[in-house]
């Protein structure tokens, strides 16, 4: 079993009023290499625990696509 490197995870939150959001963008990065990459903001809404409901299924499943890690 190979170690991998410390990885870094880019994410925001922030909350609003349900409706109050009419337009999500992504967010650009400028990485070391001089290269830009992209990360797609997601909306999540409901009360409380739905949106944390959600948030622990999104994590898990991005997760899921690194099997690696």
């Amino acid at each position: 079993m190979s170690l991998m490197a410390n990885l870094t995870l880019i994410y925001g939150l922030r909350l609003l009023p349900e409706g109050e959001v009419t337009a999500i963008e992504d967010a650009t990065l400028k990485l070391a290499n001089g290269h830009v990459a992209h990360v797609t903001m997601h909306s999540i809404e409901g009360s409380r625990q739905e949106i944390e409901a959600q948030l622990k299924r999104s994590l898990d499943a991005f997760f899921d696509f690194y099997p690696e890690i």
